[in-house]
């Protein structure tokens, strides 16, 4: 055979539909996504000046170790550049991670609902997955510790999770993590942290003193540069070291470097963000409680909504009305669908179309 025999068992991750292929399919002038939890004021205008800025020096390399960036972000975090390893998104990082840290005989754990990818990229470096089933629509920390074994090398929560929105909570990871051996990595990924309004939630930086805890977050989401694919992992420095002896040069594209180092010290945009998806969920419950709809409730920006009927079918109905959601079949929750929060008259538009559907 050609492929390796771990590559033919991979399902390969299917993410939201582009606006425009929706438009060129269905033959749509107005197209509104909600599919892929992004920004819906788009990205700060200081990053988007920035970008253009950089647009005259795309003949060079950018700087293979990130040091204006790292600095910039590790400012603004407390920390020190040597906290921090930079990534293609959290997508490669987490590569990284399992690169560096799995043995092909260790397993990794995580839940059996989350985020995709930690399984296909242990999938494609051919790791072990140990899959916890959540509890109530949330981690169940004490399941997954139970499951640790010798083997266990890698263990990944997704807070607040995706797709469910749901969190575990300062004193649930603190149990954790005063439980987990030390030759076992807790890595916690906080793509949606910058949503969240809830008191007891962790941060998770103040646990990167530990030699086994990694902390990843993104600019995919509240920062509005999903395009750019940019995301950090923070660490301690030993444990960063590692990660930096896998990672690819010239990982974190010129364009992407500048308007991260804009967009960190735009502080306005991230409370209008805030404001926006703040509102627009209190709208959203309130709208789907009038239908009667169920819902899962969210510390992120997004809703994933109970249609008690096939996802798939929604999502497909709704399509044609130029709605973009997520349908959940690929996460097992076939009777759900996901929505990202947008701007007012998005949301509006929204229960719109999913009250004919329904």
């Amino acid at each position: 055979m050609l492929v390796r025999k771990n590559i033919l068992k991979v399902k390969p991750y299917v993410g939201g539909k582009p606006i425009e292929e929706v438009r060129r399919e269905l033959g749509l002038k107005e197209v509104i996504k909600l599919a892929s939890n992004e920004n819906p004021l788009g990205a700060s205008r200081k990053a988007q000046e920035a970008i253009k800025k950089a647009a005259s020096e795309v003949n060079r390399y950018p700087d293979s170790q990130n040091f204006y960036l790292k600095d910039a972000v590790s400012r603004s975090l407390g920390l020190t550049p040597a906290d921090l390893i930079f990534g293609n998104g959290s997508d490669e990082l987490i590569d990284i991670i399992i690169k560096t840290f799995v043995e092909e005989d260790e397993n990794i754990i995580t839940s059996d609902t989350t985020f995709l990818e930690y399984e296909i990229i242990a999938q494609v470096n051919g790791r072990a997955v140990k899959k916890v089933p959540l509890k109530n629509f949330k981690y169940d920390l004490e399941s997954i510790r139970k499951q640790i074994d010798k083997k266990t090398k890698l263990i990944f929560i997704a807070n607040p999770n995706n797709p469910t929105g749901t969190y575990v909570n300062r004193t649930e990871v603190g149990r954790l993590i005063d439980d987990l051996p030390k030759d076992v990595i807790l890595v916690i990924d906080e793509a949606y942290g910058a949503f969240i309004d809830v008191k007891d939630f962790p941060d998770g930086l103040k646990y990167i003193k530990n030699n086994n805890v990694i902390i990843m977050r993104t600019f995919s989401k509240a920062f509005g540069l999903a395009g750019l694919r940019v995301g950090y992992a923070a660490a301690n420095p030993l444990i960063i070291s590692y990660m930096e002896r896998a990672r690819q040069p010239f990982n974190v594209n010129l364009m992407a470097q500048r308007a991260v180092i804009a967009a960190i010290g735009d502080k306005e945009f991230l409370v209008k963000t805030r404001k926006v998806v703040l509102d627009g969920k209190r709208y959203l419950y309130s709208a789907l409680k009038t239908l009667g709809v169920d819902y899962v409730p969210s510390v992120s920006n997004f809703i994933l909504i109970d249609v008690r009927q096939d996802g798939v079918g929604v999502f497909k109905k709704m399509l044609k009305l130029g709605i973009i959601v997520r349908d959940m079949e690929q996460y097992g929750l076939k009777n759900f669908i996901r929505v990202t929060i947008g701007m007012p008259r998005e949301n509006k538009r929204f229960i719109e179309v999913l009250r004919r559907v329904l």
